[in-house]
Order: structure tokens, then C-alpha cells, then sequence
């Protein structure tokens, strides 16, 4: 693999690898032997080093534990049948970080160390990639504060980590959803569109409360109305009504910008589906269902890249959506990307980086 940044690597002494079951890999519990670490001061990046996984010293008046000021990544690599390591669309990522970076005022991280740092990274640990269909190499970029300072502003200093983890499904079947019309995800004006942590911190009560009525995740509304649907858990949401593509819009600063969710338009654009980016309401929707109008619908994301949705509550009644037949656009478009992944069919529009 060619290199155009020289990164020190300090080792692990043992690694963890003969002590892995990889056949029963639970999501983001088994950590792989390195990580890659840049710090942030005076003004620029430096420091740049893999080293062995491990815990992290921080001082008690650490600004990210105070006030916030952190930010994530998440993406895979994929082991194909001839052994090589296949990385989905790692650009984007990075540009979504710096989106995130630049609403959460920390630092830009270059674009050259954040795929170098991973692409080193990835094959100095590229035996913890997992073969066979549905696993893969989660990997966790992110960047938090690093000032020692009781005060409300924007760090000077940063650190930037990746590390991976060797995954299985995300969700093994298909999942049971509520719409949530009271808790609020996001709003116009806030943080709804940045990979950053308190966003999932203030969605962990309402998936609870609905975890404990017997759902798996939620569709957030928006905040003012909560008639649109914008997000599932922390999934962008489509929905396939009378043969058309439903999903919200990414411009109203609410609904983060889901690289899968990007690669489902892109392909349903190639394949002539026809597409509306728009808010579905909430009425619609009960609409689509009653009728029985509503095909399928179904989550986008890194974690499990096509979700199923078997069944919505909305209004106080449980909506069984119908059997997914062979031919549904979700099989198809899972089938792709995943075929894309791990390298069994054409890539037309570049998204793989190989190692």
C-alpha cells in the first residue's frame, strides 16, 4: 500500500486476535490491537502516531466532559473473497467530520491524515477484518476537547482517534418502530445535522421509553410540528409508497447527511426509481398504511446499512407493514451496495478505496 505520510507505529507486545471469537461478534464490544492518535495545538495537527489500543488520561476539568465538544465518524471495511480490504466510501466521511467540526467550532482535520491515519491503520490491523457476508471492520473515527479549563468556549487543543472493531449484523431481523410525536430529536437552528455526541445523549430517554413498550427504535418528527417524519433511531428512514421513494430532506439543518442514505438515492436514481426528497407527514403516512399503499420502509445507515421496518405505532395502533416480496427495493439495493462492498460486482461511481 502506498503511503504518503510517514506515521510512526509503536506495536502492540501481544495481541488480542487468538482470544477473539469472531463467530459470535457482539456489535462494538470487541476492540481490534491499534489506534491512530493526532493531537491539535497551536494551530495545527501533530504528533501523528498508531499505537496500541488503550486507555486515555484526562485531566477531571477536561472541556469535552463538560461542555461537549465532541465529534464522530462511522464507517466499515470489508474482506473480500480473495483476501483484500475494501473501504466504503472513507471521503465522505471525512468531509462529514469537517461538517460536524465546523458547526461544533473544533478544528478541520485534513482530509490527507484522516484517510492516511485510517488506511494505516486498517492494514497494520487488517487481519481483524472479518470474512463472509454481513461482517466487516467497523471503524470509529472522532475528536473531542482536550483544554483543562472551567469555562464556556471553544477548546485551543483536540485530539483525533481512530479505532476499529470487528462486527457482525447490526440488527438481525427486521425492526418494530413507534413515531414519536412528544421527545424531539432536533430543531431548525441546532445540532440535528452534526455527528456529534449530545445528540445521542438526549435521544437515549424517548428509545427507552419506547424500547420498554416493546419497539426497537423510533421515528423522530420534527420539533415544531411533529407532523414530519425525519429520522429513524439513528437511521435516515425511506419509505416506498405506490412504487415511490420517500425520504426527508438534508437541507434544514435537522437530519444528519447519511452516506448510505446518499448511495440508496444514488442507485435508485440509476435504476429510474422514481424519488421524492420531502418530508413525509404523519397523516400521509397513516394514510399509506390504512390503505395499504405504504410497500415497504426501511432504515439507512453505517451499522446495519439497510434495516427493515416490520412494524410501525402511530396514533396509538400497531400497523404490520406487508411482506416484502423478492423484488422489494430494499433486497435489491442491499444486494448492490453490499455487492459493491465487498467487491463482487462494478463500482461506477468510485466508492470502494482497496488496500
Amino acid at each position: 500500500m502506498k503511503t504518503s505520510l510517514a506515521i510512526p507505529v509503536k506495536k502492540i507486545a501481544k495481541s488480542r486476535l487468538p482470544e477473539t471469537d469472531f463467530s459470535n461478534l457482539a456489535f462494538g464490544k470487541v476492540i481490534s490491537d491499534h489506534m491512530f492518535v493526532a493531537d491539535y495545538k497551536n494551530g495545527e495537527w501533530t504528533d501523528l502516531r498508531i499505537e496500541p489500543y488503550g486507555s486515555l488520561q484526562l485531566d477531571p476539568a477536561n472541556a469535552a466532559l463538560h461542555y461537549g465538544q465532541s465529534i464522530f465518524e462511522g464507517m466499515k471495511a470489508y474482506k473480500n473473497e480473495k483476501g483484500e480490504i475494501l473501504i466504503f466510501r472513507g471521503d465522505a466521511n471525512a468531509r462529514r467530520m469537517n461538517e460536524s467540526a465546523a458547526r461544533m467550532c473544533m478544528p478541520e482535520i485534513p482530509e490527507e491524515i484522516f484517510m492516511e491515519g485510517l488506511l494505516q491503520l486498517v492494514n497494520l490491523d487488517k487481519d481483524w477484518v472479518p470474512s463472509g457476508k454481513g461482517s466487516s471492520l467497523y471503524i470509529r473515527p472522532y475528536m473531542f476537547a482536550m483544554d483543562n479549563y472551567i469555562g464556556v468556549k471553544p477548546s485551543d487543543t483536540y485530539k483525533f482517534i481512530i479505532f476499529t472493531c470487528p462486527v457482525g449484523a447490526y440488527y438481525s431481523k427486521p425492526v418494530n418502530v413507534k413515531v414519536e410525536t412528544k421527545w424531539t430529536r432536533a430543531t431548525e437552528g441546532g445540532t440535528g445535522a452534526a455527528k456529534t455526541a449530545g445528540n445521542y445523549a438526549a435521544s437515549l430517554y424517548p428509545a427507552l421509553q419506547a424500547q420498554k413498550a416493546g419497539y426497537d427504535q423510533l421515528l423522530w418528527t420534527d420539533g415544531k410540528s411533529h407532523s414530519k417524519i425525519e429520522e429513524s433511531g439513528t437511521m435516515n428512514v425511506m419509505f416506498d409508497i405506490n412504487g415511490t421513494l420517500i425520504t426527508a430532506p438534508t437541507n434544514t439543518g435537522t437530519i444528519l447527511k447519511g452516506i448510505t442514505r446518499d448511495s440508496v438515492i444514488q442507485l435508485a436514481k440509476d435504476w429510474g426509481k422514481p424519488l421524492e426528497e420531502r418530508f413525509l407527514t404523519t397523516s400521509e403516512l397513516k394514510e399509506a398504511l390504512e390503505k395499504g399503499t405504504l410497500v415497504e420502509a426501511f432504515g439507512t445507515g453505517t451499522a446495519a446499512t439497510i434495516a427493515h421496518i416490520a412494524k410501525i405505532h402511530l396514533d396509538g395502533q400497531d400497523y404490520i407493514l406487508p411482506e416484502k416480496g423478492p423484488d422489494a427495493f430494499s433486497h435489491k439495493v442491499l444486494a448492490e451496495l453490499d455487492g459493491i462492498k465487498y467487491g463482487e460486482i462494478e463500482d461506477p461511481h468510485n466508492w470502494i478505496v482497496k488496500i
